[in-house]
């Protein structure tokens, strides 16, 4: 694990290089920061054999393990196969980029970002505590926000780019607080720990509360429905951007969290409900706008919601068969759909367009390239010999013979995959075959930099479909393990015999060849359908909520940061008095208010000149006769202190009143004119708000006589004041020795509040002098 922690490291220091490296590399720096990634995918695969035999390797740095805080690593077969996705996609990535993004003025920054972007969820990955996946969990927000909004000059890009992290941030938070009631309820954060708690968590009172929090994360990260809609905004980042992002990282994080938090929080009713519907809705929504679109990143994007409903889905109905087929459609789909971004994004390039009703026989133009499209997009439609007809035929399987809404599970699926053939035949027709078709001058061949990575994940997508053995044992099966340990044995073939699951997908493409043949007359009445009678837009909602929030937060900041001090203090006072005053009353029945000893004499006496006081201020039509009276309340207060022997305490009240009424005295003839200064509701307002706040200073006091502090921090100083501070005045102890940084604070603001007023002053005569 230290090799694990080392490549991190590595991988952040060349985020924080990459500027520097793109700018004075050349054209091969790209190449550089992808071979950077792609030693990554080698040292990951050397612990294939280890997680392959089922070990598990873990490393801990402790910081705060009192509230379970530590920075832990953790390997086994399901983060080594998501550690291996992000790094053998990043290194593709990268050297797309390279070449992709070079008319890009800003390119060094870019490369910066979306490296740092892959060390972040690399390291969500192989967290082995919830804590550290939630930094991590957030810092993927944050990279995603800064690529979505890389274009930040136009409008549209920056809005993505807020949405997307207003959502995810969101959800993250959420997530965090769900992961704290985990931790109460399984007294641990670290994850080789909670694995082995999954009964004592499904049985916690606080599961349902902890399952919607954390599942809030998880379908925001990877936009399940109702979240799904600011994943199509995101494709105004660039094709790089949205290859890694749709393949290996962002919205598969919350598969990730789904597919890690599974053996501890799944197997409930309310997993699977929850998780089957959401899936299934989201998985219908995706592929119904995919059909309807006619931009084709916006196709893939919608392609992407469909296929995250799809791994939800199967977590949801968490049966053996389901586990299976998710990581093997997760493997299936990182592989096209990495590819067909970045195709893309080389047709955008080569042809200037992205829009399928003006492109054509690009096979012409680009045939390495086309091929390269066509074997992943055979792969999306779930075709033999292809690695995604394996996948889909194991997520029907899953769904053959489910009680309750198995029925409409298997009929949505159905639909759904029809969708998926018709795209896939679609875009292979349509788009690169038949004759030449393009909107200005003639595409270019694309560059080697260009090709060369939707030409691996093609060849993988073919071989592993050829012979999925080669992957099944290696990477495959330690991954499903991890999910179910009951799992021992993955057999992979295209070939399983004429049965139930085979016949679902003759029909399956056969009514995606149907309505791939109707596209043309189907696809402008689904736009139309789409445009004037569907006019609700989950974005526009969520914006408009947006705009409702930030306009109601003006009318509160103008209500409540009115530049005035008395309603701040105004504020304060009803709020602190109004929270006091309701755990006073909550708790009246425990006070014992008649073991209050009565006054004597003096204090019937002081408390009488005290109130006359605050009550003659009050009343007094003259500003000297007022702070007089105030004065008067200050020191017979400072009397009370001293008729109970709290002398230090009264000698710091007459010298702070005396403070008091000399700079009022200083100040009181730049003051208005006192009569005007409030009115009578205005007093009468004044004298509520006053009575309110006093009341509850008295029934704080009250309640405070009655607080038994077990130890007695009084105790303490009592007995320590001697013989470790050598002083025999506890307060002065206190106040010099255990809280000697609290009094030189208070000193040290003391003191820039005297140089403040004595810079006024000094200001105020000289321009007093100068008139």
């Amino acid at each position: 694990m230290n090799g694990i922690l080392v490549y991190l490291l590595i991988l952040l220091i060349a985020a924080l290089l990459s500027p520097a490296i793109i700018q004075k590399g050349g054209r091969h720096a790209a190449w550089l920061l992808g071979l950077i990634s792609a030693a990554g995918f080698a040292m990951f695969l050397t612990y294939a054999p280890l997680t392959s035999a089922g070990e598990k390797l873990s490393l801990t740095i402790n910081w705060l393990p009192e509230l379970y805080l530590n920075f832990s690593l953790y390997l086994d077969g399901l983060s080594l196969f998501f550690a291996l996705l992000i790094t053998g996609m990043g290194a593709l990535v990268l050297v797309f980029a390279g070449k992709y993004m070079q008319p890009y003025p800003l390119r060094h920054r870019f490369f910066f970002l979306i490296l740092l972007f892959e060390f972040a969820m690399l390291a969500l990955v192989i967290s082995g505590n919830l804590f550290t996946m939630f930094i991590f969990w957030e810092l993927t927000s944050v990279s995603s926000f800064l690529l979505v909004g890389f274009s930040h000059e136009k409008p549209e890009a920056r809005n993505a780019a807020l949405q997307a992290l207003l959502i995810t941030v969101a959800g993250g938070l959420a997530m965090m607080a769900g992961f704290i009631i985990l931790g109460q309820a399984a007294g641990t954060l670290e994850i080789p720990l909670l694995l082995k708690s999954g009964d004592i968590i499904r049985n916690h009172p606080h599961y349902l509360p902890a399952l919607l929090l954390i599942l809030a994360g998880a379908f925001t990260k990877s936009a399940q429905f109702p979240f799904h809609f600011w994943l199509p905004g995101a494709m105004q980042a660039p094709s790089p951007v949205s290859a890694f992002l749709h393949s290996a990282t962002m919205v598969k994080a919350g598969i990730y969290l789904l597919m890690r938090l599974s053996p501890v929080m799944g197997g409930t009713p309310e997993w699977k409900y929850i998780l089957t519907i959401t899936g299934a809705i989201t998985m219908l929504l995706g592929g119904y706008f995919a059909y309807s679109q006619t931009d084709f990143k916006k196709v893939l994007a919608y392609t992407t919601i469909s296929a995250l409903g799809i791994l939800v889905l199967m977590l949801g109905i968490d049966t053996d068969i389901s586990i299976k087929a998710a990581i093997i459609f997760l493997l299936v789909h990182a592989l096209y759909k990495g590819a067909l971004f970045m195709i893309a994004g080389l047709i955008d390039k080569s042809a200037g367009s992205r829009d399928l009703r003006k492109l054509g026989g690009l096979f012409r133009a680009m045939p390495v390239a086309a091929v390269a499209a066509i074997i992943s997009l055979l792969s999306m439609a779930g075709l033999p010999p292809m690695i995604g007809f394996i996948g889909k035929e194991l997520i029907y399987e899953a769904k053959i013979g489910l009680p309750d809404i198995g029925n409409f599970l298997l009929l949505a699926g159905v639909l759904t995959n029809v969708i998926m053939v018709a795209i896939s035949l679609t875009l292979i027709f349509n788009l690169f075959l038949g004759p030449l078709k393009y909107p200005g001058e003639k595409p270019k061949r694309p560059a080697l930099a260009l090709r060369i990575g939707p030409m691996i994940l093609a060849s993988v997508s073919l071989v592993f479909g050829l012979f999925p053995s080669t992957v099944a044992d290696l990477l495959l099966r330690p991954a499903i393990t991890s999910i179910r340990p009951t799992i021992d044995t993955l057999k992979l073939a295209l070939w399983h015999g004429f049965n139930e699951v085979l016949l679902m997908s003759f029909i399956t493409v056969a009514a995606g060849i149907i309505l791939f043949l109707l596209y043309r007359k189907v696809n402008p009445v689904l736009t139309r359908f789409n445009n004037e009678v569907i006019t609700f837009r989950f974005a526009d909602a969520f914006n408009k909520g947006l705009d409702f929030f930030l306009s109601l937060t003006k009318k509160k900041t103008a209500l409540v940061q009115s530049g005035y001090q008395r309603i701040y203090l105004i504020a304060i006072f009803i709020m602190t008095s109004a929270l006091a005053w309701y755990q006073i009353a909550y708790t009246w029945k425990d006070m014992a208010v008649n073991v209050i000893t009565p006054p004597g004499v003096y204090e019937l006496l002081i408390v009488t000149v005290i109130v006359a006081s605050a009550i003659f201020a009050t009343l007094a039509k003259s500003r000297l006769a007022a702070i007089l009276s105030l004065g008067a309340t200050g020191y017979g207060i400072a009397l009370l202190f001293i008729n109970y022997g709290a002398i230090d305490v009264a000698i710091t009240m007459i010298l702070a009143e005396t403070l008091i009424l000399v700079l009022f005295m200083v100040v009181i003839y730049h003051l208005p004119k006192f009569t005007n200064f409030s009115s009578g509701k205005t007093r009468l307002r004044d004298a509520g708000i006053a009575l309110l706040a006093g009341g509850f200073m008295t029934g704080l006091v009250l309640k405070a006589g009655q607080v038994n502090l077990s130890p007695k921090i009084s105790e303490f100083y009592t007995e320590n004041a001697l013989s470790l501070a050598h002083g025999k005045n506890t307060v002065n102890v206190i106040l010099v020795d255990f809280r000697a940084l609290d009094t030189l604070g208070e000193i040290t603001v003391l003191v820039i509040a005297a140089i403040g007023v004595t810079a006024l002053l000094k200001l105020r005569t000289k321009k007093g002098s100068a008139t």
